[in-house]
């Protein structure tokens, strides 16, 4: 490729998969790799809260967090995935909006929490998507964060750029996540693996947290916003 609009390939290539995804979603939040998001959400989280689902897809895991009682919205690149999740709640009081994690459409300050989850590893630049969740969350506000591990399929997509290809996948590991949120006056309040099926709890009881991620499908993040 000459010239490369990662933007714009991300969108097309989201909106591509987005009836795949939603044929998957709710299998994947009910029952499968997602399915301890939203309950490690609860625990961190209180009812009424204000929360941006950054990257929500077809909108079934903004469903979830408004079932908590959260005041959610959904957001995503993709127009497709934003379509379909107006089609399956739309008797909800859930708000779904496009925007993307490098630009968000929000005021300062105007969330108590966030959900993220397998979003900053596909964009171009993680630190500054990271700065925007920062900027639109309020003081002591929780960021809840998925980056996929390195035994994760979908990291194949980055494959392309050994060869100096361009890819809308970058390839930041849980524990480089990790330390950018930390530069960021995050403070990490807890986290827990998702592991592939051939893991087993004697393969990682007792490592430290980065020896641990390093044989995840996901870790998932909770964070809190230090600082102003």
């Amino acid at each position: 490729m000459t010239s490369f609009n990662w933007k714009k390939e991300a969108e097309l290539q989201w909106d591509s998969r987005a009836q795949f995804w939603n044929e998957r979603s709710v299998g994947m939040w009910d029952n499968g790799s997602r399915k301890d998001i939203v309950p490690f959400i609860e625990k961190h989280m209180e009812k009424g809260s204000r929360v941006y689902d950054i990257g929500c897809g077809d909108g079934y895991g903004t469903y979830k967090l408004h079932k908590l009682g959260l005041d959610v919205v959904g957001m995503d690149l993709s127009g497709e995935m934003i379509s379909l999740a107006k089609e399956r709640i739309a008797d909800e009081e859930i708000s779904f909006i496009q925007g993307d994690v490098m630009d968000l459409p929000f005021e300062d300050n105007s969330c108590d929490g966030i959900m993220s989850i397998n979003v900053l590893e596909w964009t171009e630049t993680p630190a500054h998507a990271v700065k925007q969740l920062r900027r639109v969350l309020k003081k002591g506000g929780m960021l809840c964060v998925g980056i996929l591990g390195p035994t994760a399929g979908p990291r194949a997509h980055s494959y392309p750029r050994v060869y100096g290809e361009k890819a809308i996948a970058n390839t930041m590991m849980p524990w480089e996540f990790q330390k950018l949120a930390l530069e960021n006056n995050f403070t990490y309040v807890d986290g827990f693996g998702v592991y592939r099926d051939g893991v087993k709890p004697q393969n990682y009881e007792g490592l430290p947290d980065d020896l641990k991620q390093a044989l995840t499908f996901s870790w998932i993040f909770m964070l809190k916003k230090e600082g102003e």
